[in-house]
């Protein structure tokens, strides 16, 4: 069965030998580069291109075409390769077109040498890009996957190259263009016109040689000696050898997809796994290796074996993709378990409709015999299934305990050790994901910083995920507490001064749960009460969204008014509606639509239901935050598969004063930044 990629989506090589078929509806030229571990092209001669096309283990089309077929043999590709980048780009010769946008979507497709599809993926959404990278074959754990990448360039091949930190990339890129340009004339034209149901992933293969842009084939389907297929010694091009050169570093997503390993989700997307914010000094060392796995075994998993600038980049990005692999196996395992539902509701249908099979014994054999085959269909994808989650289970032991104080959960002993940054973190944990197939996973729900929404901790529900009961007032007093873990957790992570925070509490319900805020000296003041401090607090944060908003579109940031506190602001509002005028609430709705954009953030703990009597015109606020709840709860979907993931808030373990801790740590070092 094909996997249909979207973009940052991965998925395993069952086998080493493989073809990338490409179709486009105009010719364009294929190639591959290869990096190192941390995605670095350390020569031209690690880029296979059509004045190039062969590599230890890769060959690739001599000049431009509508279709490709690239071949791939990643048992010959050199131990110091940890990723293919499949390239595509747009001919400058000719009077073809400029751009991606002008064309119909690329379809690439990962295959066997039988033509047995791997994974598919149609790269969509490309506008004004020339060139593109569009699959990435990496290394994972002493295995392959295929990850769907799409990332465009405007500025074409050179650009592409260039962001992979090639020093030769324009002239390489010249270089191949002319190469194109040599045999436009006899580049393969477009295919015909698609078939009714839209399948393009296997074209009608025409008689090509080598000049037609395809790898030559011999009457028995072997690629000739310069092929990949063959053993290494018997293949031409330069090979690279290993530990030569400068090592570099490349950006991770998807992920990435969270960095170039997860690249950034499309136009509406969930999940941004872009990294704007790359160090541009020289890159640490290369993640430690994964030790040697015993035979027959899987290689033993190590903390931060993924890839980026930095251990918590690399941790991030670890964490991501534990998170997809999760999501895929779990989504096969109830494929195969919907699969053997169907199937054995179709054969005793069949039984059923039979009048034959009621008389005697027959009917009884019928449904014994499908009651055993589709038994036999969940063991085989439970068997999968258990597979996959210990050895996702075997990564977590090792990098729970190695994740920064940003990612850790309280009870992680980083919190012992903990010094207020110098630094804003790339990401910061809000809580825990898991699935019911696999509940002694937990994944760690990371997000950006800084926040791009506001958060509503919802101390409606009156039932966790797993049955349990819980009363309004309880519910209140935990969704503050969530509350109080969160900001305590903003604050221990920013470094001093970058972060403010601000409290309204009309009734002064909240009392005692914020007390480890307003007693530790975190806070910018006292929280807020009644109708009065609620309409200063607002205000005063209302009026700084309009300030540096009006300095931003005025090109002066740097104008604005003496005393500004230009730091991060975030405001807690305990026990909504109550307190809140029809101003009030405007305010509210001003600061949670505009306030990300210019650095004043929002934490509600409400009710939704207690704020019904507004009708519809709360509706944009709710939409606007993401919700988390107190207790454990299933109400987060991932963007891929849509499962519903269980989500369970940080909070700090009974008895613990690491809060306290921490806060004072904070407390201490915002006032060692006001001397």
């Amino acid at each position: 069965m094909t996997a249909e990629l979207t973009r940052g989506q991965n998925h395993p090589l069952p086998r080493a030998r493989l073809e990338i078929r490409v179709s486009a509806g105009t010719p364009v030229v294929a190639g591959a580069t290869l990096g190192d571990e941390n995605g670095t092209i350390h020569g031209v001669e690690w880029v296979a291109h059509p004045g190039a096309p062969v590599l230890p283990g890769l060959e690739v089309s001599r000049q431009a075409a509508a279709d490709h077929r690239l071949a791939v043999d990643l048992d010959a590709v050199p131990g110091a390769v940890h990723r293919v980048s499949v390239l595509l780009a747009l001919p400058v010769a000719g009077q073809g077109p400029a751009r991606f946008g002008a064309v119909a979507a690329p379809f690439t497709a990962v295959t066997g040498l039988d033509g047995e599809e791997v994974a598919s993926y149609t790269l969509t959404g490309l506008q004004s890009e020339s060139a593109v990278v569009a699959l990435e074959l990496y290394r994972r754990q002493g295995g392959w996957k295929v990850r769907a990448v799409g990332q465009g360039y405007a500025g074409g091949l050179a650009e592409l190259l260039a962001d992979q930190r090639l020093p030769e990339a324009h002239q390489l890129a010249g270089g191949i263009h002319e190469a194109v340009a040599r045999g436009l004339a006899r580049s393969v034209p477009a295919p015909p016109a698609r078939t009714a149901d839209g399948d393009r992933s296997r074209p009608a293969a025409p008689a090509h040689g080598p000049d037609h842009g395809t790898a030559p084939q011999g009457a028995t389907g072997r690629i000739p000696s310069a092929s990949p297929y063959d053993p290494p010694a018997a293949a031409s091009g330069a090979q690279p050898a290993d530990g030569q050169g400068e090592h570099g570093t490349q950006r991770p997503y998807p992920g990435g997809p969270a960095g170039a390993d997860r690249p950034s989700a499309p136009a509406g997307g969930a999940i941004d796994y872009s990294h704007p914010r790359r160090q541009s000094a020289a890159p640490p060392p290369p993640p430690p290796a994964a030790p040697p796995a015993e035979p027959g075994r899987s290689a033993r998993p190590v903390a931060g074996d993924a890839t980026g600038w930095s251990m918590e980049e690399r941790l991030y990005n670890q964490v991501w993709g534990m998170f997809e692999d999760l999501a895929r196996t779990t989504a096969a395992y109830r494929s195969a378990v919907d699969f053997a539902d169907s199937r054995r509701e179709k054969e005793l249908d069949q039984v059923l409709s039979d009048p034959r099979s009621r008389i005697g014994g027959q009917g009884d054999a019928a449904r014994e015999a499908a009651r055993e085959r589709y038994e036999q269909l969940v063991s085989r994808a439970r068997e999968v299934l258990d597979r996959d989650v210990a050895q996702l289970l075997a990564e977590a032991e090792v990098v729970e305990p190695a994740l920064p104080a940003a990612y850790a959960r309280w009870d992680n002993p980083v919190w012992h050790a903990y010094r207020v940054p110098m630094e804003i973190p790339m990401a910061l944990r809000l809580g825990d994901l898991h699935l019911p197939e696999a509940g002694r996973i937990r994944v760690p729900m990371l997000v950006r910083l800084p926040l791009e929404r506001g958060l509503w901790i919802d101390s409606g529900r009156s039932a966790s995920s797993d049955g349990a009961v819980t009363d309004s007032q309880e519910m209140r007093r935990l969704g503050l507490e969530t509350a109080v873990a969160h900001a305590a957790r903003l604050l221990a992570v920013y470094p001093a001064g970058e972060f403010t925070v601000h409290v309204i509490d009309p009734a002064g319900a909240g009392t005692q749960a914020l007390a480890p805020l307003a007693q530790g000296g975190v806070l910018a003041a006292p929280p807020a009460r009644g109708a009065a401090g609620t309409a200063d607090v607002l205000g005063r944060l209302t009026e700084r969204v309009d300030l540096v908003q009006m300095a931003l579109r005025g090109g002066a940031p740097d104008a604005l008014p003496p005393g500004l506190d230009t730091s991060q602001q975030l405001l807690i509002v305990n026990d909504f509606p109550h307190g809140f005028d029809d101003r009030a609430v405007n305010q509210l709705r001003y600061l949670a639509d505009e306030g990300p954009a210019v650095g004043v953030h929002l934490m509600m703990v409400a009710d939704r239901e207690e704020s019904a009597g507004y009708g519809p015109l709360l509706d944009p606020l709710w939409r606007s935050l993401l919700r988390l709840t107190p207790v454990p709860d299933d109400h987060l979907a991932d963007p891929w598969v849509g499962h519903a993931w269980t989500y369970e808030p940080p909070l700090v373990p009974p008895g613990s004063q690491v809060l306290q801790q921490v806060l004072a740590q904070v407390a201490a070092a915002r006032i060692s930044w006001r001397r």
